[in-house]
């Protein structure tokens, strides 16, 4: 399976990076510290002596200082255990704990060691009465004080935590006037760090794609030049700058140019166009300069900028003011970043669209987007080695058949497949299975297709009328000639739908005839025929197909050159539903109408015609329908009595 990509680091970095190394560093001028440092050491001058005084305060509140008469009378009550003197002053510890000798009571408390002064001018014999009361004069002081080590750590703690104060308010200082007013207004603050892929990493190679060979071959010169551009230069030769890929949704655009980043072993740099988009004019730009810029660091790199027509749309519109909005901005900066490139600057631009045909002139014109590679469904064997890929880590019974798959899925892109896989997988989980059957795969298939069943209870008439209408598509599609033949049909409610009838091709298909069409049409038209045939009304059930009936004939006419009234010529775009009346001339348009009308109409009457002559096979399939609710290929065929032509 794909790797994801790695998370953005920044939300206002509108790019995701892999294999980038770490950028170092910014060095930015030095800034001195505000205030300089002499009103540092002058502040922390303040702080040490503060310090200093809050902590003599808390040393003098623990031990008390009695009077010299107090000390007296506590000797000759026999309450002093020791002391210990050094000149006159002594320090001493009591017996039994007495309060502090205060007027107020409020502020008396209970002591045990106390400090005193003994008066120069005291002629008593303290020795005797020492001795007398048994009080051990020590060698050491009874009030242990901190030493002057702990006092300065003590103090400097303040200090210390202040100049982390000091240097943290500093740099965020320096930060902020780095970023300027482009912070402010949500452009560019700091250089960008690219997310640095985790070392060992499985990266996305060429071994996770499939179903795209001959594309892979177009992308491999570039991965041959990213490894060897010695070779290159050697002979003159310069890479594209920018590779194009174009295709439907879910075909691996995204998932190709990831492969050449990781095939080739370079850093590899995605954005979405529209994350380059602000409100604020000239954002956009910014972003794009930066993302060029962190590219450039670490080339041969690759940028990936997916779905380009949200900016890259063709410029001097409608929607533009005066030339100068957003949008425009973002485009202009893309290309005069693509147009400074030189050939040995090893900055390869992969950009992804669905829509080629809106993107402006100066992105596709050589020197700019100057390689286009149109990315295709797979075809058969493309879509069975993309099953291959998204099911090697799922257990599959020995009676999966990827390649039957393959051959009933004609159309899907490497996006449906995945999910295809994922949808067998979680219906093996519900069973409680420790493998993924073909059954499995069959059912996710229809889910995918035909939609989700829907517990829907029908009255017996609307029922029974379902059932002819989805046994006239299916007795059509069997009956005419070079239709795709009929898959399964049911009369269980799935989706939008009260039936289906599920047709695909044997083979897959790339061009096709008139008559191939003409039979799409008489077998669309097929449930509103049975109906009309049957019951004689026409339903609201025919809406879907009546869509499909029209799109064709409008190709047909407008697009295809099958009507000899408009003649051989494509009066309608591409988006025909959207520009319809926009691009040719009025009596044009009637005449189309008109030619689609008769189509449709002989497409009507055919479908009716062949309906009354093959009733009782019409009655056959329905009655099946009543009974079972849904009919698998060979069971219609056989029902029927229609002999089933295979061609692969």
């Amino acid at each position: 399976m794909a790797n994801p990509v790695p998370p953005r680091d920044r939300t206002d970095q509108p790019w995701r990076s892999e294999g980038a190394p770490p950028p170092p560093p910014p060095q930015g001028p030095k800034r001195k510290m505000p205030g300089g440092w002499g009103g540092l050491i002058l502040t922390a001058l303040i702080v040490y002596l503060v310090a200093n005084l809050v902590l003599s305060f808390f040393n003098e509140g623990d031990e008390p200082t009695v009077s010299y008469t107090e000390f007296s009378k506590q000797v000759e009550a026999d309450n002093v255990t020791k002391i210990y003197s050094k000149g006159d002053a002594i320090q001493g510890q009591l017996k039994k704990e007495k309060p502090t000798p205060d007027d107020s009571d409020s502020k008396r408390k209970n002591y045990t060691k106390f400090t005193t002064q003994r008066p120069a001018f005291a002629d008593d014999d303290l020795w005797a009465n020492l001795e007398k009361h048994d009080v051990t004069v020590t060698a050491e002081p009874v009030v242990q004080e901190r030493s002057f080590l702990s006092n300065l750590l003590i103090s400097l703690a303040p200090m210390l935590l202040l100049v982390a104060l000091w240097v943290f308010i500093a740099r965020r200082m320096s930060q902020g006037m780095g970023g300027g007013a482009g912070g402010m207004l949500g452009g560019r603050k700091q250089p960008p760090k690219p997310v640095e892929l985790e070392p060992g990493k499985k990266r996305t190679t060429f071994e996770d794609v499939a179903g795209i060979d001959e594309v892979e071959g177009e992308l491999s010169d570039v991965v041959d030049f990213l490894k060897n551009p010695d070779d290159y230069r050697t002979m003159g030769a310069k890479m594209p700058r920018g590779v194009l890929l174009a295709g439907p949704p879910g075909t691996g655009k995204t998932l190709l140019a990831r492969a050449v980043a990781g095939e080739a072993g370079v850093p590899f740099f995605s954005a979405s166009a529209s994350e380059f988009i602000e409100m604020i004019v000239g954002v956009g730009a910014s972003r794009v300069r930066e993302l060029f810029a962190e590219a450039r660091k670490v080339a041969p790199s690759i940028i990936f900028i997916d779905e380009i027509d949200t900016i890259g749309r063709a410029r001097g519109g409608g929607g533009s003011v005066g030339g100068h909005d957003e949008r425009e901005q973002t485009l202009n900066q893309i290309l005069t970043e693509m147009d400074g490139f030189s050939g040995s600057e090893g900055v390869i631009v992969i950009a992804a669209t669905n829509r080629a045909d809106v993107l402006d002139p100066a992105l596709t014109r050589p020197g700019r987007f100057d390689r286009i590679v149109n990315v295709s469904p797979p075809d058969r064997n493309g879509r069975e080695s993309i099953l291959k890929i998204h099911t090697r880590g799922m257990p599959l019974a020995p009676d999966v058949d990827l390649a039957q798959v393959a051959r009933t899925t004609p159309g899907m892109t490497g996006a449906e497949l995945s999910n295809l896989a994922n949808e067998a997988a979680l219906l093996a989980v519900k069973r409680k299975q420790k493998q993924i059957t073909q059954y499995d795969l069959s059912e996710a298939l229809e889910k995918v297709q035909l939609g989700a069943e829907r517990p829907l209870v029908m009255p017996d008439e609307e029922r029974r009328r379902t059932a002819y209408h989805e046994s006239g598509h299916a007795l059509l599609g069997m009956l005419q000639p070079g239709a795709d033949p009929v898959r399964k049909i049911t009369i269980v409610p799935r989706g939008r739908a009260l039936g289906v009838t599920l047709s695909t091709p044997d083979s897959d298909k790339y061009a096709y005839t008139e008559e191939y069409l003409r039979g799409r049409i008489i077998g669309a038209l097929g449930g509103m025929a049975a109906e009309h045939v049957v019951y004689g009304v026409i339903t609201t059930g025919a809406e879907n197909d009546l869509e499909q009936v029209t799109n064709i004939a409008r190709g047909m006419v407008g697009r295809w050159g099958m009507s000899e009234k408009v003649g051989r010529l494509s009066a309608l775009p591409n988006d025909a539903q959207q520009a319809y009346g926009l691009s040719a001339a009025p009596d044009t348009l009637d005449t189309i109408d008109g030619e689609m009308r008769r189509i449709v109409d002989e497409c009507y009457e055919e479908a009716c015609r062949k309906l009354r002559d093959n009733m009782d096979k019409l009655d056959a399939l329905a009655s099946a329908l009543l009974e079972s609710e849904t009919l698998e290929e060979s069971d219609a065929y056989r029902i029927a009595g229609v002999t089933r032509f295979t061609k692969d």
